[in-house]
């Protein structure tokens, strides 16, 4: 197999012109929309960005105002976890990375891929506030 290399360098220059773009106003991601964001080469088992631009789907959770939002990634690599959850809202069977939530820039939205059902949509937040609610116990997800 194959060791995959981070190539910080080619992501850091593109993280340069990322921060220079001036958004246009039809990216406009609201809550429920799967986008490609530029997410990048990351640390440790943080989810990294995929092709030229580094690129990931993510799931709109929460629009903080028209430059940041909160979001959660998803990924074609399904698998049995009370962390994840599956959808076939975009067409292909994908898995919403519950413990992978994090704030975005607009400056990295880039195109729009489609948007969950609302029922799915309200499983993601109740799984969500039970992660983060938590039982009391120091559990580590997956």
């Amino acid at each position: 197999m194959q060791e995959y290399f981070k190539n910080f360098d080619k992501w850091n220059s593109l993280k340069k012109e990322l921060d220079a773009r001036i958004i246009s106003d039809s990216i406009f991601p609201h809550e429920q929309e799967i986008w490609w964001c530029s997410l990048g080469v990351n640390v440790g088992s943080e989810q990294d960005g995929k092709n030229e631009l580094f690129e990931r789907p993510v799931l709109v959770l929460k629009r903080i105002n028209k430059d940041l939002l909160i979001t959660v990634s998803l990924t074609s690599k399904i698998m049995e976890s009370e962390y994840r959850i599956v959808t076939e809202s975009t067409g292909e069977k994908s898995d919403i990375l519950l413990s992978h939530i994090r704030t975005l820039s607009s400056k990295r939205f880039m195109r729009r891929v489609g948007r969950i059902k609302n029922i799915v949509f309200q499983d993601v937040i109740i799984q969500l506030a039970k992660i983060i609610l938590g039982s009391g116990q120091n559990e580590t997800p997956l």
